[in-house]
């Protein structure tokens, strides 16, 4: 699983999920890429399974950048527990996603070939998202 080795801050408060991406909105490395249309969080286990998906689909040929990872910890009390008594441990790490993110690229394959690695991919994610070229906009 995708988590990062140290923070300073075990736990971070929710945040707001509203806006578009500033930041890794448009293709850097490839030529083809799976853009998001919608905010939310994906969770590593999420990401692992997507990547897992691609590499199957393009039968490891071609390269693949995965432009996202897990950052924010999600904390959760135990089952059974009264209310207070502080928050919760840290369960699951999340990256936030909000309209525009490039989530993965894939260079050196067919068009054909990342339209349906893309295609399983995205149903693994819980937003939705898009195909996009690098000279087409959408695909």
């Amino acid at each position: 699983m995708l988590m990062p080795n140290k923070v300073k801050h075990r736990k971070t408060m929710k945040g707001k999920r509203t806006g578009l991406a500033t930041s890794c909105n448009s293709i850097d490395y490839g030529e083809y890429a799976l853009k998001a249309t919608e905010c939310g969080w994906i969770n590593s286990r999420q990401i692992e399974a997507a990547r897992v998906a691609i590499m199957r689909a393009v039968k490891r040929g071609g390269r693949m950048w995965i432009r996202i990872f897990p950052d924010k910890p999600i904390t959760k009390k135990p089952l059974e527990v009264r209310m207070g008594k502080g928050k919760g441990n840290p369960e699951e790490w999340v990256c936030v996603i909000k309209p525009g993110r490039i989530l993965f690229e894939l260079g050196d394959v067919e068009g054909e070939v990342a339209d349906e690695a893309f295609r399983l991919a995205s149903h693994k994610l819980p937003i939705k998202t898009k195909i996009i070229g690098k000279g087409d906009e959408l695909r």
